[in-house]
């Protein structure tokens, strides 16, 4: 049974998500402050967090860089914010993915597992193109000899890149491959990883691999 550590300091939210997801067939903890959060999740890691950004005391973007920095566990962040600043700041964090409140639970669900799948042992396969390498089983990505710390999402939009190469991905298609759900029309959401991508894989003035399309989407190409 797989385990999600839901943090919220509204009891109804907790409530709620607690409820649903046991229905679910999840194992279902609960923390009302980032500090039983941290607690809980050292004491035994759960398989994905979803987490409330805005709490007393210790918000939650400060408990998600702190969990990051200790796992790869998948981070479903809520927010009651909806603006690109507020989601790329959750992004920021450490977070993979973000949901703004007040939320469809069906949403949330979807979300949930296509987080969740990224979990699954696979049988090892290592993409390659130019420099750059990304193994499926250990989900180490290196440009040249440098390894790049990739979040759950970052990596699945590299791989897609990765098994497609020099082909353009028109963004309907990265949404369906990447998130697995209908989008809403959030259309910025793909733009805000290719940045992040970009600047993982670019770092020491290496040349650009993720190229735009104007109108149309992306292309990995040289």
């Amino acid at each position: 049974m797989q385990r999600i550590l839901v943090v919220d300091d509204d009891p109804e939210i907790l409530s709620l998500l607690k409820r649903g997801l046991s229905y679910e067939g999840y194992a279902v903890e609960t923390a009302s402050s980032g500090t039983e959060a941290l607690t809980k999740a050292r004491e035994r890691e759960p398989d994905l967090v979803i987490l409330d950004i805005m709490m007393p005391g210790m918000d939650g973007i400060e408990v998600s860089k702190r969990l990051r920095q200790a796992s790869d566990m998948p981070i479903l962040m809520l927010t009651a914010k909806g603006t690109v600043a507020d989601r790329v700041t959750g992004l920021d964090s450490g977070a993979d993915d973000y949901l703004v409140k007040p939320f469809a639970f069906d949403e949330l669900l979807a979300r949930v597992r296509a987080l969740l799948r990224r979990r699954q042992p696979r049988e090892r396969e290592v993409l390659r193109f130019a420099d750059l390498t990304l193994d499926t089983a250990t989900r180490e990505v290196k440009r040249g000899n440098d390894i790049i710390q990739l979040t759950a999402q970052e990596f699945d939009l590299l791989e897609l890149f990765l098994r497609h190469p020099r082909q353009v991905l028109k963004r309907d298609l990265i949404y369906e491959r990447v998130w697995g759900y209908d989008f809403g029309g959030e259309s910025n959401v793909i733009e805000v990883y290719v940045r992040y991508l970009r600047s993982k894989l670019e770092a020491g003035g290496r040349p650009r691999l993720i190229h735009t399309v104007r109108g149309v989407g992306y292309v990995l190409k040289e």
